[in-house]
């Protein structure tokens, strides 16, 4: 059935049976854990606990009723502390997934929702947590039907989303609409425009012809006639009007060369020099090729990179190892956020592997502003594909 990406508190959610971040003995927690005993009521749930649970280690699962909340069931899953991953946290975390899973078929439950288990208060790193949580509830949908919500409300969730979604509205409007518009109504022609230079560079040529607001008129000692003034004032305008023409029809290049005299002088070799040749290098690497590099150039680990994308390490192993291995583009595109790339290097990087950021491709225009926003956070990115109503990449 259907699995989704949701930003929400997991207390709210009207499904048959939600996941609870448990610790391994009857006490409460903070976070998730918390939140769950005050919505499903603290006595109540603290007193079944204690009577008919006890101690359950790290990575095994147990149910209660939902008492107070909207669902029927709470299924616990005794989440493991992160204590720097070499304490088996990665087997003890897909247990949990895992036995939640087969405890809620078992049960006949056909609506489920998880938060991303231990990434709170537990500490186990967010993208890594994520991608866990994605490997297993996939794995189970392939041979089982369920419908399963993976929850995602901490403060930092809730903050950023608020702070997105308005300028997130905008960013579309002015990108996609309007390229949209031009691509059907033509872009903006005409006698007051400069067709030749497109919509961007047009100018009303009317302004040329524009008087500037009128001042109070005073002649001064020695100052020529009101008559030989606005004579002289004609010819100004028609001078005006006329070099602005001319440079409408100047060459792009020299109003360029013009405007680069005006330019304070730039040590361009001690600043810039040594990088440009360096990038001079790479003008005909491949993807992986340059991927790579830019990797290194950041000074970023590979496995920092995949995983903050959320890329299967197994893909990565084939970028990385084949020099020509093509790339899907939704698979690029979340390299590049990987990789934290800025705009100008994530389309470098992708018109390597053939794909451009269409202006007319809402997921392209998500993509394009969390990059250009230095947003690097995946799940907030496919929770935005979701609430836009496109195919999500995560889930």
């Amino acid at each position: 059935m259907a699995f989704r990406i949701v930003r929400n508190d997991i207390t709210k959610m009207n499904t048959e049976a939600i996941v609870n971040t448990a610790n391994d003995r009857p006490t409460v927690g903070t976070g998730c854990d918390a939140a769950v005993y005050e919505a499903a009521g603290m006595d109540e749930l603290l007193a079944y606990r204690k009577e008919k649970i006890g101690y359950v280690p790290e990575g095994e699962v147990f149910i209660t009723p939902g008492f107070k909340l909207p669902a029927k069931y709470i299924i616990h899953a005794v989440s493991p502390l992160y204590m720097g991953g070499g304490e088996g946290e990665e087997e003890k975390l897909r247990s949990c997934y895992q036995k939640s899973l087969q405890l809620a078929k078992e049960k006949g439950i056909r609506s489920l929702s998880f938060p991303l288990i231990s990434t709170g208060g537990f500490g186990y790193p967010k993208e890594e947590g994520m991608r866990i949580a994605v490997d297993e509830i996939n794995a189970f949908l392939l041979q089982n039907e369920m419908e399963i919500f993976l929850v995602v409300f901490d403060d930092k969730a809730r903050d950023l989303g608020k702070r997105i979604c308005p300028e997130l509205e905008e960013y579309i409007d002015r990108n996609y609409v309007e390229e949209k518009s031009n691509e059907e109504y033509g872009a903006p022609s005409g006698p007051h425009y400069g067709a030749a230079y497109g919509a961007a560079n047009a100018v009303p040529l009317a302004a040329a012809y524009s008087e500037p607001p009128a001042a109070p008129y005073s002649v001064p000692f020695g100052a020529p006639s009101p008559e030989a003034g606005k004579k002289k004032g004609e010819k100004a305008k028609r001078d005006h009007g006329n070099s602005l023409i001319l440079s409408l029809r100047k060459p792009r290049a020299e109003q360029l060369e013009e405007e680069s005299c005006e330019e304070p002088f730039l040590d361009f070799e001690t600043g810039h020099e040594s990088k440009l040749r360096e990038r001079m290098q790479h003008i005909s690497d491949t993807f992986s090729q340059y991927l790579m590099y830019l990797i290194r150039e950041k000074n970023m680990e590979n496995a920092e990179v995949y995983k903050r994308a959320i890329v299967d390490k197994k893909i990565f192993s084939k970028i990385k190892n084949n020099a020509d291995y093509h790339p899907q583009k939704l698979t690029a595109l979340c390299l590049c956020v990987g990789a934290k790339l800025n705009l100008d290097e994530s389309k470098d990087l992708l018109a390597r592997a053939g794909y451009a950021l269409s202006p007319c491709d809402k997921t392209d225009i998500i993509f394009s502003y969390f990059i250009e926003n230095g947003i690097y956070d995946m799940i907030e990115l496919d929770i935005q594909l979701e609430e836009h109503g496109l195919p999500c990449i995560i889930s």
